[in-house]
This record gives C-alpha cells, sequence and structure tokens, in this order.
C-alpha cells in the first residue's frame, strides 16, 4: 500500500450535541457562599453571535469518563464551556437493559468562578450507585458533587444541595495546581507547579463543621527547593503565569494494581522522566527516563515537555498484582513506551520493567506535507486481537485517527504494516447547481442541505445568519427571527439581496437566469460562513475508550464522534486503491460504476433520479427489458457519455464486458444482505443517545449505498446497449432482468430509508420513566410548548425502538451492523409505510404521510389508510375513492387479522373490520361525520344500507344506525327529499319522532316550509302537527321568532283542516294583541291592522266549512288574560272549554274596527282597575 494510501478499516460517525429539546437541558447554578441548587432559565439560543458562539457552544476542555463499579448509566461526556464557568455533563451510553429508563437529560453546573479545566476528575464509588464530580476553580475552592442516576433522569433537582459540598484547599495559598486526579472516591491528587503532590483525603466524620477532605503534602525534594520554585531559573518552565519546575508533573495517572491496601501516582514530569509515588507514605520510590534513555545533563531543554500535553500516560489491565503502562514521549519524533507493572511484596511498591526493549516504537503521522502533533491516545489490553492503540493526531483545527492492534510476539510487524485509519466525512458537501431545467428551486436545495438532520446545530446557522446580515449592514430583529423559524429567517435575509430584473435582451423580459444565479451566489456566501463556523465545532480536544463495549470516541469542541467498525462495502468504497482477498473483481465493478456516474453533469443526473422514480413508485406491466429500454429511452445519459468514459467501462471491464458475470453481481448483492448474526434477539435495545447516534450512521451508510446501487444500475442499463453486433448483448449470457430487479428494490427500501432520516418533525417529549415509544399519541402533540416537545427525525420517532444489540461487548461492530441490517433487502426489520403513516396521522400531520404515500404497497388496509390520509388533507373525493377500493379487502372476514394501527384504530373501530360491508361503511360513515363532510356520509350511507340483508349480523340495529346517520347527514346538506325518505322509512318509532322534529326544525330553519307543507308524512302527519303545535305554544315574539304559526296554519289548510287552521289564527291574534305595536297601521287605511288582517284570514277560512262545523274550541278567561286564554284553548288546554263560532269570531272583528276607530277619533274609554271598561251612563 502506498504511503498515501491508509487503509481504512473504521468510520468516524460525527454527533452533533446539541439538545432535541430545551427540555432536556437542566441549569443549576453553584454558590461558592452556599451549595443551594436552583433551576434557572436557559439563555436563549437566537441571541448567539459570532463573538459569544466559541465560548458557548465551543467546550475549552473535554473528555469522556466511563465508570468501573456501576453499569446504567456508564458513560459520561463532560465539557467545560462559557469562559470556562459552566461544566457540563451528560450521559452518553449507547444500550441498554429492556428495563432500564433513560438518562436523557442534560446537567449544566454554572460555577461563580471559572474553573481550572485540568483540575476536573470524576470517579465511580464503589458503596453507591453515583457519579463523584470534583472540581478546583480558580479561586482553589474544591467542590465536590455527588450526582445520582436519578438526576439525569428526572428534571428534579431539590437534592442538588445536599450533593454539592465545598471546601478551600489551604495548601493551594502558596502553590498553583496543575493537575487533579482521582485515584478513587475517596483520595484526591493535586499535582503542584513545583513537583509536589496534595492528597485529600475524605473525612470519615459526618460533622457539617469538620473539613469533608484531609489535607497531607508531599514534595519532591525539600523545602528550600520548593520555595524556589516560584523563582524563574533554569530549572523551570513558563506556563501560563506560572514558572513551573521540571520535576512538576505534565499528565499523572493512578492505580492500585487491583489491591485494596495500595495506591500509586505515576507522572511524567516536564523532564522527560517517570516518576512513580507511593500515595500511602508519599515516597518516590521510582524515577526514569521515559524511554530509557541516555541524556548529557547539559541537554535539560532537548529533553524537556510542554507542560500544556497533559496525555503521556495510560495504565490499563484488571489483573490482579498488574498493570499495563504506555507513555508517549513528545519529543523529537515521539515514542511510546510500554512498561509492565507488578506488585512488590517485599519492597511494598511497584516493580517496573519494559516490553519491547529492541523496539523503537515510533508511531507514522498520518500521509500528506501537513505537520502533525500527536494530541491524545488510548490503549487496550487483552482484546480479542492483543493490545489496542488509538493515537489521534492534530494539525490546526483537523485531526485524524489510527489504530494499530498487536499479539506481543508480532510487536515489529504490527508496527510496520498495521496501523490503519479511521475515515472521516471532512469533504465539504455543497448543493447540487442550479439550472433552468430544475424542478426545485435553489434556495430549496440549500435549505434540504443546510437543514439536514445532524449537519449543522441552529447555534451555528443562526451565528452565521447574524454574521450574513452584518456583512450587509442589517439590524438583527432576534423577536421577528423567533417568530419566523430559522429556515424562513434565512430565506428572508438572504431574499432582500435579490430582486428580478427585466432582461436588457429585445424581448424585455424577466432575467430568470442572472436571477438565478445572483441566488447561488448569496448561498453559496452563506454556506461559507456556515462551513467557517462548523470548523471550530469539530476541534478535536480528546481521545477515549470504553472497555467493556470496545467503542472509542473523539471528544470535539461542539460535537462527539464514535469509531465504528466499516462494512465490507465501505472497506471498499473508502480503500479504491486496496486490493481486497476475494473481492477484487466486486471491488472493481463498484469502482467502475462509480466513476463512471461521477462523471455526470447535474443535470443529467437530475434526469436519471427523475426516470428512477418512476421506475421505484409506479406499478409498471411491462417486462424487464421492456423497463430497461425504457429507462435508456428516458434518461438518454448516453448523450452526454464520450467515447472516452465508455473506453473506461471497457477498460475496467474488459473486451465485452467478459468480466461482468451472474456470480459476480451476486457477490456484490451480498455485500449489501443482513448476516445471520444481525437478526438475533436485541437483548440490548438503544438508549435515546444511542438511537441518535445509529441514525447518524444509517445516514452514512444509506448514501453509500444509494450511490452504488445507483451507480450499478446506471452501468447495467450503459452496458446492455453498448454492443457491436447483436450477438454481443450483455443479456445473451446475462440474467439483465433478474439483476435490474434486484436492484430497483434495494433503491426502494433506500429511498424510504433516506425519507426516514432527513425528515424532522417536532414530537411530545416522552417523560423517562414511560417506554421509549408507544404508537398511538394524541394529536395534541403538536400543539404542546416547544419545551414540552423534541425535534427527531421521522426514523427515530417511528422505527427507532426496533434498534438493539444482541451484545454490548462488540459495539464498533455493532453500529454497522444495526445499519447495514436495516438497509438491506433482506432485513428483518420490516419498514411497513402503512403504519407509518398511521402514527403520522396521529401526530396531526397527514402532510409527512401523504409523502410516504408512494412507497405504500397494495394491500386493502395499506389502501384504507391512504384513505384516512387524503380525509386529514381535505381531500374528501380521493378518500372516498380508496375507501371504496379498501372495501371488500376490509369487510371480509378473515381468521386471526393484524390488528396493528399505531394507535390509529381503537378497538371499538377494530371490532367494524372483517365482519361485513354495512359494519365497513359505518365506520366510514363516522370518519366523515367527524370531519363534516356530510355529502360523503350520504354516499356511504346509502351504500351501507345496500348490503344490509337477512345474513347481515344484527340487521336491525345496523340499518337503523345507517339510516340515523343518512339522514343526519342529509339534513345538514339540506338535502330533505332524501331526509324526509329515510324518515319514512324507519321502522324504530322512537327514533323516528325524534328525527321527525330535527327535519321540521330544519326545514323551517332553512326557509323549506313550503318543501315541509308539501311532503307526505304517513302515519306521522299527528307528530308533524303536535311538534309544530308545541313550537306555536313555546314562541313568545311572535314577530321576531320563526312564523310557526303560519307553518302551522299552511299544514292545516293543506291537509283540510280548517277548523284546526282556524284556531291557529285565533291563537296567533291573541298573541298580536299583546304586543304594544299591535294597532299601528301597516296602510293608509287606518282600520288595516295586523290584528284585523288575522281576523279576516281567520273568517275566510272559517267559511270555508259547512256553517252548522263554522266554530272552533277556546278555553274559558277573561279578556285580560287572552294570551293564556289562546293558547289553552287552541291547543286543548286544561281550562274550561268554550265554544267559538264564526259569527262570533264577526262581532269580535266589528269590535276591533269599532275600537280602533274610536281610539282614532280620540274616544277613549275608561278603564277600571280590573282591566273592565266603565259604562258612564248606568
Amino acid at each position: 500500500m502506498a504511503p498515501r494510501d491508509p487503509l481504512y478499516l473504521h468510520k468516524e460517525t460525527r454527533l452533533n450535541l446539541e439538545p432535541s429539546s430545551p427540555a432536556l437541558v437542566v441549569d443549576l447554578k453553584l454558590s461558592a457562599g452556599s451549595a443551594n441548587g436552583r433551576g434557572i432559565k436557559r439563555p436563549n439560543g437566537g441571541d448567539e453571535d459570532d463573538k459569544l458562539f466559541r465560548k458557548k457552544n465551543c467546550a475549552t476542555a473535554s473528555s469522556v469518563y466511563h465508570r468501573k463499579h456501576h453499569a446504567e448509566p456508564k458513560s459520561f461526556l463532560w465539557r467545560v464551556l462559557d469562559g470556562n464557568t459552566l461544566l457540563s455533563i451528560r450521559c452518553i451510553d449507547v444500550c441498554k437493559t429492556k428495563k432500564a429508563p433513560d438518562a436523557s437529560l442534560v446537567l449544566n453546573l454554572r460555577f461563580s468562578q471559572p474553573i481550572r479545566p485540568t483540575c476536573l476528575a470524576l470517579s465511580d464509588p464503589r458503596d453507591h450507585d453515583a457519579l463523584s464530580v470534583f472540581v478546583i476553580d480558580e479561586s482553589n475552592q474544591l467542590y465536590t458533587i455527588v450526582l445520582k442516576p436519578e438526576h439525569f433522569r428526572k428534571r428534579s433537582t431539590a437534592e442538588i444541595a445536599d450533593a454539592c459540598k465545598i471546601q478551600t484547599i489551604q495548601a493551594l495559598g502558596f502553590k498553583a495546581p496543575h493537575c487533579l486526579v482521582a485515584a478513587d472516591d475517596n483520595l484526591l491528587v493535586v499535582t503542584t507547579h513545583d513537583g509536589g503532590i496534595i492528597r485529600l483525603d475524605r473525612s470519615r466524620n459526618h460533622d457539617v463543621s469538620h473539613q469533608s477532605w484531609k489535607e497531607t503534602q508531599f514534595g519532591s525534594k525539600g523545602w528550600g527547593q520548593s520555595f524556589r520554585g516560584f523563582l524563574k531559573g533554569s530549572h523551570t518552565v513558563r506556563y501560563g503565569n506560572i514558572d513551573m519546575d521540571l520535576n512538576a508533573a505534565a499528565s499523572a495517572a493512578t492505580t492500585d494494581l487491583g489491591q485494596y491496601d495500595s495506591s500509586f501516582l505515576l507522572t511524567v514530569c516536564l523532564d522527560h522522566r517517570l516518576r512513580i509515588w507511593n500515595l500511602e507514605n508519599g515516597h518516590i520510590f521510582h524515577t526514569q527516563d521515559i524511554l530509557q534513555a541516555e541524556r548529557h545533563p547539559q541537554e535539560i531543554g532537548k529533553w524537556t515537555i510542554d507542560p500544556a500535553q497533559n496525555n503521556l500516560i495510560k495504565i490499563v489491565g484488571a489483573t490482579e498484582g498488574k498493570r499495563l503502562c504506555v507513555t508517549y514521549s513528545p519529543v523529537g519524533a515521539g515514542e511510546f513506551k510500554f512498561w509492565k507493572l507488578e506488585a512488590d511484596a517485599e519492597e511494598g511498591g511497584i516493580a517496573v520493567d519494559s516490553y519491547f526493549k529492541t523496539s523503537q516504537l515510533i508511531p507514522p503521522p498520518p500521509p500528506g506535507p501537513d505537520v502533525w502533533t500527536l494530541a491524545d491516545f488510548t490503549v487496550a489490553q487483552n482484546g480479542p486481537k492483543g493490545t489496542q492503540l488509538w493515537v489521534m493526531w492534530k494539525n490546526n483545527m483537523t485531526y485524524r485517527v489510527q489504530h494499530v492492534s498487536f499479539l506481543p510476539e508480532e510487536i515489529d510487524e504490527a508496527w510496520r504494516d498495521g496501523w490503519s485509519g479511521v475515515y472521516a466525512e471532512n469533504s465539504p458537501v455543497a448543493a447540487q447547481t442550479s439550472s433552468p431545467c430544475d424542478p426545485t428551486d435553489p434556495a430549496e436545495k440549500w435549505l434540504q442541505l443546510i437543514l439536514y438532520p445532524g449537519r449543522f446545530t441552529n447555534a451555528t446557522l443562526e451565528t452565521a445568519l447574524t454574521m450574513y446580515e452584518q456583512g450587509l449592514g442589517l439590524t438583527r430583529d432576534s423577536a421577528a427571527r423567533h417568530n419566523k423559524g430559522l429556515a424562513e429567517a434565512i430565506c428572508s435575509v438572504l431574499g432582500s439581496t435579490l430582486s428580478l430584473e427585466r432582461s436588457s435582451s429585445a424581448s424585455g423580459g424577466m432575467d430568470y437566469d442572472s436571477f438565478r444565479s445572483a441566488s447561488e451566489l448569496q448561498w453559496r456566501r452563506f454556506y461559507r460562513l456556515i462551513e467557517l463556523l462548523d470548523k471550530q465545532r469539530g476541534e478535536a480536544l480528546s481521545l477515549s475508550y470504553e472497555p467493556s463495549s470496545g467503542l472509542s470516541w473523539v471528544v470535539c469542541a461542539d460535537s462527539l464522534s464514535s469509531l465504528r467498525e466499516c462494512s465490507r462495502l465501505e472497506q471498499i468504497c473508502h480503500n479504491p486503491a486496496t486490493r481486497h482477498e476475494e473481492l477484487e473483481n466486486v471491488s472493481l465493478l463498484i469502482s467502475t460504476g462509480l466513476n463512471f456516474v461521477d462523471g455526470f453533469s447535474d443535470s443529467m443526473l437530475e434526469i436519471c433520479n427523475s426516470v428512477l422514480r418512476s421506475e421505484l413508485f409506479e406499478n409498471s406491466t411491462k417486462t424487464e427489458d421492456e423497463r430497461i429500454q425504457y429507462f435508456s429511452d428516458k434518461a438518454a445519459f448516453w448523450r452526454q457519455t464520450s467515447d472516452e468514459d465508455c473506453a473506461q467501462v471497457t477498460d475496467a471491464l474488459g473486451p465485452n464486458f467478459s468480466l461482468i458475470t451472474l456470480d459476480l453481481y451476486q457477490r456484490t448483492v451480498q455485500l449489501m444482505k443482513a448476516t445471520e448474526d444481525s437478526q438475533r434477539e436485541h437483548r440490548y435495545p438503544l438508549t435515546d443517545f444511542g438511537r441518535k447516534l445509529a441514525v447518524k450512521a444509517i445516514q452514512e451508510l444509506v448514501e453509500l449505498q444509494w450511490n452504488v446501487c445507483f451507480s450499478q444500475l446506471i452501468l447495467l442499463v450503459h452496458m446492455e446497449f453498448e454492443f457491436d453486433t447483436p450477438e454481443e448483448a450483455l443479456h445473451n449470457r446475462l440474467d439483465i432482468g433478474t439483476v435490474y430487479r434486484y436492484l430497483i428494490s434495494c433503491l426502494q427500501r433506500l429511498s424510504l430509508v433516506r425519507w426516514l432520516v432527513k425528515t424532522q418533525l417536532p414530537l411530545p417529549l416522552q417523560s423517562v420513566e414511560k417506554p421509549d415509544y408507544a404508537a398511538g399519541l394524541s394529536p395534541a402533540a403538536s400543539k404542546r410548548h416547544p419545551e414540552e416537545t423534541q425535534i427527531i427525525t421521522a426514523f427515530e420517532g417511528l422505527a427507532g425502538h426496533l434498534l438493539g444489540t444482541a451484545a454490548i461487548d462488540a459495539m464498533p461492530a455493532a453500529l454497522t451492523s444495526i445499519a447495514t441490517n436495516l438497509l438491506a433487502e433482506n432485513s428483518d426489520t420490516a419498514l411497513l409505510p402503512q403504519y407509518f403513516q398511521c402514527a403520522f396521522l396521529m401526530w396531526n400531520r397527514p402532510d409527512l404521510a401523504a409523502e410516504i404515500s408512494p412507497y405504500s404497497e397494495q394491500d386493502p388496509f395499506s389502501t384504507y389508510v391512504q384513505g384516512r390520509v387524503h380525509l386529514g388533507l381535505k381531500d374528501f373525493t380521493a378518500a372516498a375513492s380508496y375507501f371504496k377500493k379498501a372495501a371488500y379487502g376490509l369487510s371480509r372476514a378473515i381468521k386471526n387479522p393484524d390488528k396493528h394501527s399505531s394507535g390509529l384504530l381503537n378497538d371499538t373501530e377494530w371490532r367494524l373490520f372483517y365482519c361485513g360491508m354495512p359494519q365497513y361503511y359505518a365506520h366510514v360513515i363516522s370518519l366523515f361525520e367527524k370531519v363534516r363532510a356530510y355529502s360523503f356520509v350520504v354516499e356511504f350511507a346509502g351504500l351501507a344500507l345496500q348490503f344490509i340483508n337477512h345474513t347481515t349480523k344484527d340487521a336491525a340495529s345496523i340499518k337503523t344506525e345507517i339510516q340515523s346517520r343518512l339522514f343526519n347527514g342529509a339534513v345538514n346538506i339540506s338535502h330533505f327529499d332524501l331526509a324526509h325518505t329515510t324518515l319514512v322509512a324507519m321502522t324504530n318509532r322512537a327514533l323516528q319522532r325524534s328525527l321527525l322534529r330535527t327535519l321540521i326544525e330544519k326545514m323551517c330553519d332553512g326557509l323549506h316550509t313550503a318543501e315541509l307543507v308539501e311532503l307526505p308524512f304517513p302515519n306521522l302527519e299527528n307528530s308533524v302537527d303536535d311538534i309544530l303545535a308545541q313550537r306555536c305554544r313555546d314562541t313568545i315574539d311572535i314577530i321576531t321568532d320563526k312564523p310557526w304559526h303560519q307553518i302551522l296554519y299552511s299544514w292545516r289548510i293543506k291537509r283540510n283542516d280548517y277548523r284546526g287552521a282556524a284556531a291557529i289564527l285565533l291563537d296567533r291574534i291573541n298573541k298580536l294583541r299583546q304586543r304594544p305595536d299591535a294597532d299601528d297601521v301597516i296602510s293608509d287605511d287606518v282600520l288595516d291592522t295586523v290584528v284585523t288582517r288575522q281576523y279576516l284570514m281567520l273568517i275566510n277560512t272559517l267559511s270555508c266549512v259547512d256553517e252548522k262545523q263554522a266554530w272552533i274550541t277556546t278555553e274559558g278567561a277573561d279578556n285580560s288574560d287572552s294570551l293564556k286564554a289562546s293558547v289553552s284553548g287552541s291547543f286543548g288546554g286544561l281550562g274550561k272549554r268554550k265554544v267559538v263560532t264564526l259569527a262570533d269570531i264577526r262581532r269580535q272583528y266589528q269590535g276591533e274596527l269599532d275600537r280602533i276607530s274610536a281610539i282614532s277619533g280620540d274616544q277613549w274609554p275608561l278603564v277600571s282597575m280590573d282591566g273592565e271598561e266603565m259604562d258612564l251612563e248606568g
């Protein structure tokens, strides 16, 4: 392998550290005067600007601590932010046991004084399940913080006051601390600038008046030399504001060799020596050069180590009495040294011996002309591959990670040839260049790129937007930006720089090309700002390794990267110059396809993708050969394929593509299939953090597999039509239809996964005490407060709960296996679009459900779900069509039907499926009723009634229910003829009478009284009369209320009930006479009033019957109580009945005329106190 072509066996998967919800962040303020903890409001991320971005978002120090004695939670990421005043801690466990709750909270501990980043240590108490955090701030106060797992699971911070203790370290009054190391939960060691150490032992006394820690000082030399350490001299190194003694420790580590009665401190000092301290008595019992080199006494400067390099020693091992110590010397080219540590029972110390004494272990830097510095390393021992060594190189903001594993007897060979690299996606991603034929706007393309999940943080985008606004001289409006949303704010700011002008050509049309080019230019400028900020976030700070899982982490300023194993396909694609045993031809086929498509222009790629979409989502009746011909004709990429491109394919695959065989394609396809190991039971589900990590790995792998499958599809079509004679055609010796069909099948699944992992949506923040994922959440989810929701990918919300691993001891391979298994065409993880659509509907997102409709299957339930999707989109016509298509399949009885719907259907609704057409249509009717689409209620109710027969179970009750819904639907759309027909056909008399009242009132409300009067009501006429009479009886204001008296009058006249019509007129007259405007003249005739007109109608009505029958009955009452008399008399009240004849009515009419004439002549009658007119002549 060439020096410039490292072998990539691992892949870096970078994860942003921005929480998915503000509710997951708990801010705790630790006061120096007291340890009271209280929640404080989190600062608004929208107020970030370019000056504060690095301070607030990029850590100055960060690493991962792995607990030794307790497993859940196990790994914690700590970061020092905001001018060293904020310590952020979160759990980064990838998986958990099934019953364990997630620890998803991020604890932000804010200090009143800046803390010393090198004076921070974490420990795992052996006796109880907790995480101990020890911090020394710049005022030399030691913070002891005990965090329980519940602190990372619940937002409650009531116990934080008891969890934090503060003590001033007196010994640091005249010494400067350089490093803090936690030997265990009860023993801390502080290394100082003068080469000494301070041992801190936890006090056993629980009295609050006593100090929590007992201080003991030990020096590497006498008091006189220690005092002179404060003075500048030849034996000191300037570091910050302190002169560090050469005996001071640059890096330190502790070990007890697995024995409870001993504790040792190993330090790599600035003078390039290894010193071992016995922490029991403070003695240094071993000192030697870390390379065992013979040094001249005058060459002090040559061997001096920079105090900033504090990652020079690691101790690993689990065998009692034995440990492996690895030191790194940064002097010269840099060299590792491996030391064997064994307990010395006689001396009570450690016996130190060097491994590989004859080997010079200088790590090879990454290839290239750049100057690299080894910044950190980790070691793992006794693994399946022997000892493993991970090293991290830095060059300014750039870093590289390398790995080597070896057995002791093979160290020289492995060190020379066994190094491998970690592949990282460092090349910037840019949107495709826009062209006039593009179906999408440039802004849409760039937004998809910028807002792709996990690519950039919101703080990065907001800061870049602020910098862009400052460059334009614009004033930032944070409130308006917050109300708009980030995407809208970006488009608004960038759009303010553009204007669509008319072309200077003769046509004078709009110059869209210039507008498009100007838009592209502004987006690229904005994207460069984003890349500038993102580069700062990617500065590597430390390297960590977790022994139990085998997972390595690269901790960056504002991101975290896991190092997972490359899949076989990734190894081929990321190592194109490497010869792969048994897969050489497979590698050649894959690289040929990728190189062939890589020469396509952006416009040609867009055309090919457009043709591919029709192949993926449209049900074609063509044969495979016809589909390949169709693809070639529509894509027509051969028009842009040069002879040189074709020659490169021929050179790689041989004349007439002789290298291509069905076996070669089968071996290529095998790289993308799920292995048997990946399909075992998942004993350990992924945590929330683990799911985000898995989604990131899936995002990386799905793009790679998509490119491989897409390029192979294009290459296959190219080879099929690239021949000189028909006999040389590829299909003559290869079943290209099978290959084409399989590639299309793979691309269909990959397309769905691509959509799932790039689509984001807000979902309710699940309580950590509840299961990770429960389908069927309330539609109110989308209406929650932003702090109660989290922004996650659709894949996490829909299928994240399906991810897990069978074991936790090989997580680098397990993460890759999870991704490859999910993407494989033969995966055991079913991605069923219909259930995803159900979940989207439950989340009130029918728009997203519609986006995955092309992936939906054609079975009855999937068809039904499409109807529900269109129902949510208010496309009722399309919804009705889908419901009808699914009717037969969902109404036919089957055994043990699948009743999964992500909570969309409850048990009551499921009982209406698979038991007949009427029941199914009854369910559909209820759906349209909920959205008030009553025309479709009527349509489906009519269909349901058609299928009710003697074989229908509970036919009578179902028919009554459907008739009721049909009636209600018809009434709501004013289809009164249908409502009347349905009502008359009902056999349930109680329901019939109730709906009759509804029909009458609705028709009267809609001014359909003429139609009401004309409708026949067999056996219901008396009921109609009673209902109308009741409404007349209930009428208070006869003028402003509905004309119930007139309606009842018309009803009775239509049915020749003249006496009944006369009775209702008499009641109307009596009620009119009670109004103060009863005597108002309504024409030129003073005798023409509403009362006199009603009298005339009454007289005419009674005149229509035989003279002997020209009478009506009313209640006997005084005129003063005429209202009560009219009501009871006209409608059969309980008072004394009185007969009123036509002659009586005429006299009353004449009396009314006389009364009006007298009033008009100012002849007012005298009325007594009881309301009777007084006769003065008597």
